[in-house]
Protein backbone atom coordinates (compact mmCIF):
# COMPACT_ATOMS: atom_id res chain seq x y z
CA UNK A 1 0.00 0.00 0.00
CA UNK A 2 2.85 2.39 0.71
CA UNK A 3 3.98 2.25 -2.96
CA UNK A 4 0.52 3.34 -4.11
CA UNK A 5 0.80 6.50 -1.98
CA UNK A 6 4.20 7.29 -3.48
CA UNK A 7 2.78 6.81 -6.97
CA UNK A 8 -0.11 9.21 -6.26
CA UNK A 9 2.33 11.83 -4.95
CA UNK A 10 4.50 11.40 -8.04
CA UNK A 11 1.45 11.83 -10.30
CA UNK A 12 0.75 15.21 -8.63
CA UNK A 13 4.34 16.45 -8.59
CA UNK A 14 5.39 15.37 -12.12
CA UNK A 15 3.25 17.93 -14.05
CA UNK A 16 4.51 20.74 -11.82
CA UNK A 17 8.11 19.64 -12.27
CA UNK A 18 7.61 19.42 -16.05
CA UNK A 19 6.33 23.01 -16.16
CA UNK A 20 9.29 24.23 -14.12
CA UNK A 21 11.76 22.44 -16.42
CA UNK A 22 9.93 23.71 -19.51
CA UNK A 23 10.02 27.30 -18.27
CA UNK A 24 13.73 26.99 -17.50
CA UNK A 25 14.47 25.60 -20.96
CA UNK A 26 12.58 28.45 -22.65
CA UNK A 27 14.49 31.00 -20.59
CA UNK A 28 17.85 29.43 -21.46
CA UNK A 29 16.97 29.17 -25.15
CA UNK A 30 15.83 32.79 -25.29
CA UNK A 31 18.92 34.03 -23.46
CA UNK A 32 21.13 32.44 -26.13
CA UNK A 33 19.55 34.53 -28.89
CA UNK A 34 21.58 37.56 -29.92
CA UNK A 35 20.71 40.46 -27.56
CA UNK A 36 20.10 42.89 -30.42
CA UNK A 37 17.49 40.63 -32.00
CA UNK A 38 13.95 41.90 -31.51
CA UNK A 39 10.80 39.89 -32.07
CA UNK A 40 10.05 42.01 -35.16
CA UNK A 41 13.44 41.03 -36.63
CA UNK A 42 12.79 37.30 -36.80
CA UNK A 43 14.53 35.67 -39.74
CA UNK A 44 12.35 32.59 -39.83
CA UNK A 45 8.62 31.94 -40.11
CA UNK A 46 7.21 28.51 -39.32
CA UNK A 47 3.81 27.05 -40.08
CA UNK A 48 1.37 25.53 -39.39
CA UNK A 49 1.32 25.91 -35.64
CA UNK A 50 -0.04 23.73 -34.16
CA UNK A 51 1.21 21.11 -36.60
CA UNK A 52 0.06 17.54 -37.15
CA UNK A 53 2.30 15.74 -39.64
CA UNK A 54 4.83 18.35 -40.82
CA UNK A 55 6.06 21.88 -40.14
CA UNK A 56 7.74 24.25 -42.58
CA UNK A 57 10.51 26.66 -41.63
CA UNK A 58 10.66 29.54 -44.11
CA UNK A 59 13.62 31.94 -43.87
CA UNK A 60 12.46 35.52 -44.38
CA UNK A 61 15.83 37.26 -44.65
CA UNK A 62 19.50 36.76 -43.99
CA UNK A 63 19.59 33.12 -45.04
CA UNK A 64 23.01 31.45 -44.85
CA UNK A 65 23.79 27.99 -46.24
CA UNK A 66 25.52 27.04 -43.00
CA UNK A 67 22.38 27.23 -40.83
CA UNK A 68 21.09 24.22 -38.94
CA UNK A 69 17.86 23.60 -37.03
CA UNK A 70 17.74 21.63 -33.81
CA UNK A 71 14.41 20.48 -32.37
CA UNK A 72 13.99 19.53 -28.70
CA UNK A 73 11.06 17.97 -26.86
CA UNK A 74 9.60 19.57 -23.73
CA UNK A 75 12.13 17.74 -21.55
CA UNK A 76 15.04 19.29 -23.46
CA UNK A 77 16.02 16.10 -25.31
CA UNK A 78 17.27 16.60 -28.87
CA UNK A 79 14.67 15.07 -31.19
CA UNK A 80 16.06 16.06 -34.59
CA UNK A 81 18.88 18.06 -36.13
CA UNK A 82 18.85 19.25 -39.73
CA UNK A 83 22.18 20.55 -41.03
CA UNK A 84 22.65 22.85 -44.03
CA UNK A 85 18.96 23.71 -44.26
CA UNK A 86 17.41 25.23 -47.37
CA UNK A 87 15.56 28.57 -47.42
CA UNK A 88 12.31 26.59 -47.07
CA UNK A 89 12.73 23.43 -44.98
CA UNK A 90 9.91 21.05 -44.06
CA UNK A 91 10.27 18.63 -41.16
CA UNK A 92 8.33 15.37 -40.94
CA UNK A 93 6.64 15.16 -37.53
CA UNK A 94 5.15 11.67 -37.77
CA UNK A 95 7.62 10.27 -35.22
CA UNK A 96 7.25 13.23 -32.83
CA UNK A 97 5.22 12.91 -29.66
CA UNK A 98 2.27 15.19 -29.09
CA UNK A 99 3.09 18.38 -27.19
CA UNK A 100 5.34 21.43 -27.19
CA UNK A 101 8.66 21.30 -29.03
CA UNK A 102 11.40 23.90 -29.16
CA UNK A 103 13.62 24.80 -32.08
CA UNK A 104 16.95 26.56 -32.32
CA UNK A 105 18.42 27.95 -35.52
CA UNK A 106 22.21 27.92 -35.35
CA UNK A 107 24.75 29.52 -37.63
CA UNK A 108 27.82 27.79 -39.04
CA UNK A 109 29.75 28.47 -35.81
CA UNK A 110 27.06 26.88 -33.62
CA UNK A 111 25.71 30.15 -32.19
CA UNK A 112 21.94 30.24 -31.65
CA UNK A 113 20.57 33.03 -33.82
CA UNK A 114 16.88 32.34 -33.21
CA UNK A 115 14.73 30.05 -31.11
CA UNK A 116 11.07 29.40 -30.54
CA UNK A 117 8.46 26.78 -29.89
CA UNK A 118 5.73 24.98 -31.77
CA UNK A 119 3.04 22.50 -30.88
CA UNK A 120 2.51 19.04 -32.31
CA UNK A 121 -1.09 17.88 -32.05
CA UNK A 122 -2.12 14.43 -33.22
Amino acid sequence: MRNKGNFETLKRVLPILSIILLTGFITVAQSRVAPSQEVSERIIKYYPNPAVSSITFDFQKGFDKGYSIQVYNFLGKLVQEVKDVTPKTTLDLTTYNRGIHFYQVRNRGGKVIESGKFQVSK
